[in-house]
């Protein structure tokens, strides 16, 4: 009887330990098309973001993939904002010299294959209404989780960005 009960509130536990935003190991992931920016754009281009939470949980490696993209890339980031919303960056992927991002943020190619890891010294503050702080990795990482992240690449022509996805496990 000891043991039923012990092993219930072991199941009961697992759904909140696995939702929490603390969990490792876990796969971020979006796929980035024209249609999900907010105007929605008419592009032909697209790409696919994926991110791996580390054994720890301090750390995100990630790969951006995108091609075919209207005109020179401008920047690429992860937005904190829910589907159909714009929201502020909070981690630059890629910059270029008009707009290089923080120090050691990478050069943006026309298309390709980037790759990077974010970790809490990455993470940067949202407006003080949305409480994102800046550091805050868990919290990001429990926003991807949630859907309430997203990727983008802006280009010349889509300042506001030309493809963006939603990220989510």
């Amino acid at each position: 009887m000891k043991r039923i009960a012990i092993l219930s509130a072991v199941l009961l536990a697992l759904p909140a330990l696995a939702d929490n935003g603390h969990a490792h190991g876990s796969r971020i992931q979006g796929h980035l098309l024209g249609y999900n920016e907010v105007p929605a754009v008419s592009s032909t281009a697209n790409g696919h973001f994926t991110g791996m939470l580390s054994d720890d949980g301090l750390s995100l490696s990630w790969v951006l993939q995108f091609s075919g993209l209207s005109s020179a890339v401008q920047q690429a980031h992860i937005h904190f904002a829910q589907r159909a919303v714009n929201g502020p960056i909070v981690v630059w992927l890629c910059g270029t010299t008009a707009n290089p991002g923080p120090a050691g943020t990478q050069t943006c190619p026309q298309e390709g294959t980037i790759t990077g890891i974010i970790t809490a010294a990455n993470v940067l503050a949202s407006p003080a209404s949305q409480q994102l702080a800046a550091g805050d990795f868990a919290e990001l990482v429990a926003a991807m989780r949630s859907g309430v992240a997203y990727a983008n690449v802006h280009t010349a022509i889509s300042p506001g960005g030309e493809i963006r996805g939603q990220l989510s496990r």
